[in-house]
């Protein structure tokens, strides 16, 4: 089996592939404008790729059938776009087929080709497929990182992009490429908003690139490719936020709250009455897109500033949970920091919209009960502790003591069956 990847280099014409194609192809599949760029002969059986599972499933009726009984005679072309190994097809075909039976024979991804029209090195970029898929975790993917590459798809193209993005505030430039390879190819930089109101049908949109214009250019030499790799320290102490008062969440806290988040790239997490934001800013540090509410002006702020040290994107929402969480988008994780009498609402709330996990600290033994109810009634399944934790602290003399901190109540709760997805 033949798999042949064509189009993005201005490849893929009728005599390119005549000339990368094995003679005597008994079986061509592909999608609808590479079998008419091929141009092949009448008596070839063809399969316009569509969904997935018929294509493998009349390959391989195509292979067992009784005139293709010489393995000699069974010659299966596949034609696909740039690199049919990267998001391609390639993996399906060898979970069916095996590897060995493949004979893969790319073109340039289109990615590559994308950020070669621009001049951009694309190391450091992330790469997402949206290629079939919910384009959610593109939407994130790109709200966190200030260089993205997007496979798109139908429900999943620069409109849905462009409409999901303009709503964050987060600066955001994307470039959308079309028809590569080809006389009709086009190039072109556009605002989300822009985006989002274009009718894209027909245009042939292979790739969109969500870049953050100021920093896309990055001088540091990369030793490996993709998304940075998680920080060498979180948990970060107190002193590396601002904050008023003692309104910040103490490190031991955040530590044991980011281990149940789980934060990564690709995810949504929203930061409850983020105070400094320093959980936000953490989970952002990890590639998660984030989402910091408060209700006060002066914090609405120091989240800014704080996320601008950081060198990540938040975006900050001012106002209070939970009137304001209808305008935002599902979570994946959701940490709830602070009390107060709607403090059981506000988890309800968010316990029904988290797609995995809900994590709340507080103070008050009292409403420990109220709240770990509201996680359930959402379905989720909650636990939790008390965490109590002493710090060396000096004494005059050269000598150590312990100073305790206030005991605080972690409490966490996961949606069953969630462990362990991946994207």
């Amino acid at each position: 089996m033949t798999v042949i990847g064509t189009g993005t280099t201005g490849t893929g014409t009728a005599a390119d592939v005549a000339a990368t194609a094995p003679a005597g192809a008994t079986l061509v599949v592909g999608a609808r404008r590479h079998l008419e760029a091929a141009r092949l002969p009448a008596g070839v059986e063809r399969i316009v790729l569509g969904p997935l599972a018929p294509a493998l499933d009349g390959i391989e009726r195509h292979l067992g059938s009784p005139e293709h009984q010489d393995r000699q005679d069974r010659k299966v072309t596949v034609l696909a776009s740039g690199d049919p190994g990267f998001f391609g097809i390639v993996r399906a075909l060898g979970a069916r087929f095996g590897p060995e039976a493949l004979d893969v024979r790319p073109s340039s991804p289109s990615i590559a080709v994308a950020f070669a029209r621009l001049g951009l090195s694309w190391d450091d970029a992330v790469v997402v497929s949206a290629h079939g898929r919910d384009p959610r975790t593109a939407v994130n993917v790109c709200r966190a990182h200030p260089k993205t590459a997007v496979l798109t798809g139908p429900g999943a193209g620069p409109a849905e992009l462009g409409a999901a993005l303009a709503r964050t505030g987060i600066e955001r430039t994307l470039v959308v490429a079309s028809a590569l390879g080809t006389a009709d190819e086009t190039v072109e930089r556009v605002s989300p908003a822009d985006a989002a109101v274009r009718d894209w049908t027909g245009t042939g949109v292979s790739v969109v690139l969500c870049l953050d214009e100021a920093r896309v250019l990055s001088p540091v030499q990369r030793i490996i490719a993709g998304p940075p790799p998680a920080p060498s320290g979180w948990a970060l102490p107190e002193e590396a936020f601002g904050y008023r008062d003692s309104m910040i969440t103490k490190f031991e806290v955040r530590a044991l709250a980011l281990s149940r988040l789980a934060p990564r790239t690709g995810d949504l997490v929203w930061d409850i009455g983020a105070g400094s934001g320093s959980v936000a800013v953490e989970c952002a540090r990890f590639g998660a897109a984030a989402v910091a509410v408060e209700q006060t002006p002066d914090g609405i702020e120091r989240i800014r500033a704080n996320a601008a040290a950081h060198g990540v994107d938040v975006q900050i929402v001012h106002g209070a949970a939970p009137t304001v969480l209808s305008q935002l988008p599902d979570p994946d994780a959701v940490f709830i920091g602070g009390g107060g009498r709607d403090l059981p609402a506000i988890v309800g709330a968010c316990a029904r919209r988290a797609r995995r996990t809900v994590v709340v600290t507080l103070a008050a033994v009292d409403r420990v009960g109220d709240v770990r109810a509201a996680l359930s009634a959402a379905g989720l399944e909650p636990d939790g502790l008390l965490l109590q934790s002493s710090r060396l602290a000096p004494l005059p003399g050269g000598v150590t003591r312990l100073a305790a901190n206030n005991p605080v109540f972690v409490l966490w709760a996961t949606r069953p069956g969630t462990e362990g997805a991946i994207l």
